[in-house]
């Protein structure tokens, strides 16, 4: 039983207790999450820590953990927000006396006292035999002494030999994780309206380089004299848009190494607590990006390599077996003249899986693209553990090549780099659904869709939310998702196909049809066989799903082949 401010916390019966007695009512996850507050008062929680204890091996979106705190607000009559507190750049903090224990046993301050040994009267007929002992123990310890400085004049010769070869001219050691500070976001305007979006969009960002792995927050009154780099915003609003200016310093140097813009729309469907996720995603993204380049950076990638690959990143854009070719030989040649390019490999891996997707390569060759690729990606990965192209590239591989449960491990980890990386959420989702965890999805989806970076990729997770919804059977809820999909990327035959299969859910005969026929143009050859993607390792939740939205495509005009 846990108390405090009133209030009882009983784990065994899932309750909580006003002061008054009555009960509250709490959903499971907002109960679990009070526990592990009320179990760790005065200590502060991250983000990453109660997510993963309340939702253990799940990938949920900032939003559940929110709802979650929200609830446990409004339970607490915690309007003002001084029981669950927000710790900027660091987590939220349980201000509240807690006395008692829960089930797990963890001691709080009032079992803590009850726990201590009580102390006994010493046994006067022991005395002649304690002194004996005292005396052994005296030798012994005396020895172990002995020792303990033996090893210790052992270490520091090896320490200091260690020390003096790292330290050798020459030698480029790594040192602790690169410090980065955010300093409050300007407001030209002095409009309070705007000043508190400031301060709001410079809590979510600094939230979310506190969850970078290889760099560390500093708060931005240390900036000056610890932080690596400093970044500094201005926040401006116009009638019709948000906009954001944000650049990174060297504190050494004082050079710029980094500025970036961003805008959101203010319009009737996107909110403020959007505006402000996407403001500050946008920002992030870039951010997180150019400091992972600059922690990676690679002092031998020649120029010459990176004309090549935006060169066959052009030729591939436009899409096309014969731009696909050219695209592979201009890669191929290059890495045949820099074998050990990094960046190379990753382009061309890419280009490949592309290829594989496309089915512009397929039977044997198909298997030995996929084996290439892998060693590629593996060996990048040795070489930049910590390089996000390289992360990135490999969560798609395992996507493309239904190794979904290493995919989730692979693009969680691209995530500990890039918080905001639409890209990884999007294949995270696509794992989901193919392990039949289709309302996980759907909010991994809604999760990338709150962040919009990269915007490029935006269609993708419009489609996944679609997707994932009609595998619920929700085609109501997938139309709209769908029609967004559409809206930015047209040219997608498998969009149209599952929109025609909403319809025909929805009993819209001829909506189905037509978008079907769409549907055909795009990708013109397919059929009820050939449309479905592979299903090894998938799971049989999902391919039941599946198949009934199959059914719906054939009754709308999918041949049968």
């Amino acid at each position: 039983m846990l108390r405090f401010s009133g209030f009882e916390l009983d784990s065994e019966r899932a309750e909580l207790r006003r002061p008054d007695g009555g009960t509250i009512k709490l959903r499971p996850k907002a109960l679990e999450m009070l526990r592990l507050f009320a179990t760790n008062a005065g200590r502060v929680l991250s983000k990453q820590q109660l997510m993963e204890a309340v939702w253990p091996n799940v990938h949920v979106g900032e939003d559940s953990l929110f709802q979650c705190i929200r609830d446990v607000r409004a339970a607490l009559g915690d309007e003002k927000r001084q029981m669950v507190r927000v710790i900027s750049g660091r987590g939220y903090l349980f201000e509240a006396e807690v006395t008692g224990a829960d089930e797990t046993g963890m001691a709080t301050p009032e079992t803590a006292a009850a726990s201590e040994p009580t102390p006994t009267a010493p046994d006067a007929n022991a005395a002649t035999k304690a002194n004996g002992e005292t005396t052994n123990r005296f030798l012994d310890l005396s020895r172990r002494r002995g020792a303990a400085f033996a090893s210790i004049a052992g270490l520091a010769i090896l320490c200091t030999a260690i020390a003096v070869w790292l330290l050798r001219p020459g030698l480029i050691f790594a040192r602790g994780p690169a410090t980065i500070a955010v300093t409050q976001i300007a407001d030209a305007s002095n409009d309070p309206l705007v000043a508190q979006m400031a301060a709001n969009v410079g809590g979510r960002l600094t939230d979310g380089l506190a969850k970078i792995e290889n760099i560390r927050v500093l708060a931005p009154d240390a900036a000056a004299s610890k932080a690596d780099f400093v970044v500094r915003g201005e926040l401006q609003r116009s009638e019709h848009a948000w906009t954001i200016r944000a650049r990174m310093t060297a504190t050494d140097t004082g050079e710029v190494k980094w500025t970036a813009s961003h805008s959101v729309g203010i319009t009737e469907d996107i909110d403020v607590q959007l505006q402000q996720s996407r403001l500050a995603a946008g920002i992030g993204h870039a951010l997180a990006l150019r400091l992972n380049e600059l922690l990676n950076a690679d002092p031998r990638s020649a120029a010459k390599s990176r004309v090549v690959i935006e060169q066959a990143t052009a030729h591939i854009n436009q899409t096309s077996p014969e731009r696909f070719k050219a695209a592979q030989a201009m890669l191929e040649h290059a890495l045949t003249e820099d074998p050990d390019s990094t960046d190379v490999q990753i382009a061309l891996a890419a280009l490949l899986m592309r290829g594989v997707q496309m089915v512009w390569v397929s039977g044997a060759e198909r298997e030995a693209a996929e084996t290439k690729v892998e060693a590629m990606l593996q060996h990048t990965l040795r070489a930049k553990p910590n390089h996000i192209p390289a992360n990135e590239a490999y969560c798609r591989f395992l996507n493309a090549t239904n190794q979904f449960r290493s995919n989730l491990v692979a693009c969680a980890r691209a995530l500990s780099f890039d918080p905001w990386n639409g890209i990884a959420l999007y294949h995270i989702g696509l794992a989901q659904i193919q392990t039949g965890r289709f309302e996980d999805a759907l909010a991994t989806f809604k999760q990338a869709d709150r962040f919009d970076t990269p915007q490029v990729s935006r269609w993708t997770w419009m489609i996944g939310a679609g997707w994932a919804n009609l595998l619920m059977g929700r085609a109501e809820d997938a139309v709209p998702w769908l029609q967004k999909s559409i809206a930015i990327t047209s040219a997608s035959g498998r969009t149209h196909m599952l929109l025609a299969a909403a319809y025909q859910q929805l009993g819209k005969a001829e909506e189905a049809k037509a978008a079907m026929q769409k549907g055909m143009e795009l990708r013109p050859g397919s059929t009820y066989r050939n449309v479905p993607p592979p299903r090894k390792n998938s799971s049989p939740v999902y391919i039941e799903a599946a198949e009934r939205i199959m059914q719906l495509m054939a009754a709308a005009g999918l041949p049968e082949g």
